[in-house]
């Protein structure tokens, strides 16, 4: 056994609600495929299975929507943080710089050198910032759509070209959070090499090696180290 220096990178709260908004998340995207092409379920498993994966489709929603709106009431300084620093945070020289090398990292990361980062590495701004505005289009759409044919007994009957234009919205962010969603699972969950292991960030105990942070985002590991926050010593096994 021998002990490392890890440092908490985020809290229960931030874990759950990432955790349930990326697995809600990924079951909408598979379920919405039969909304959008209902002859996909026809041609497999049945009108029946299409009907049932049309209405599974719309109660993953409420976890999506719900879970995340808690969190904000719950914790609206980590809100505010996150917007005003983590997504629309000022950018420095190095910031620039790190998201001018990243395509040639992705490629070559033992040979690319990255400058140090912040809480939140400048390239990931724009993709959590971009996800969080899909989101919000995706859901605000997805209620209309919903609304339209109705929860229970209550329904609101749209013309059909608002209906003709929530429904574009709704496939356009669908289709852009897919696409910015599988580059987020690949970084996210280590399968890159250089990220290996981070998984435990939002999957686990959101720990992360004191030499991870440094590697990954060093002028904030640097600040909690000196500061002595968040810091913990642990037991590991050797390798």
């Amino acid at each position: 056994m021998t002990t490392r220096r890890f440092i908490q990178r985020h809290s229960l709260l931030t874990r759950v609600t990432h955790g349930v908004a990326a697995i809600s998340c990924i079951l909408l995207a598979v379920t919405g495929l039969f909304v959008f092409w209902p002859e996909l379920g026809g041609s497999i498993m049945g009108g029946d299975f299409t009907q049932t994966m049309r209405s599974l489709h719309r109660w993953l929603a409420v976890p999506f929507i719900l879970v995340p709106l808690f969190a904000v009431l719950k914790s609206p300084k980590g809100f505010a943080h996150l917007i005003k620093e983590d997504i629309f945070g000022k950018w420095d020289k190095d910031d620039f710089t790190w998201a001018a090398k990243f395509p040639f990292y992705l490629f070559a990361p033992k040979k690319v050198h990255m400058p140090p980062q912040h809480h939140v590495k400048s390239a990931q701004r724009l993709a959590d910032g971009a996800l969080l505005f899909f989101s919000v289009f995706m859901a605000i759409s997805g209620m209309v759509l919903w609304l339209n044919t109705g929860i229970g007994s209550f329904k609101v009957e749209f013309e059909p070209g608002t209906l003709l234009f929530w429904h574009l919205v709704h496939d356009i962010f669908f289709f852009l959070t897919v696409f910015v969603g599988i580059a987020h699972i690949y970084l996210g969950a280590g399968i890159f090499q250089p990220y290996r292991g981070t998984i435990r960030i939002m999957f686990g105990d959101g720990k992360v090696s004191e030499s991870d942070a440094a590697y990954h985002w060093g002028y904030w590991a640097n600040e909690e180290i000196a500061l002595g926050r968040n810091v913990t010593v642990e037991e590991v096994k050797k390798k």
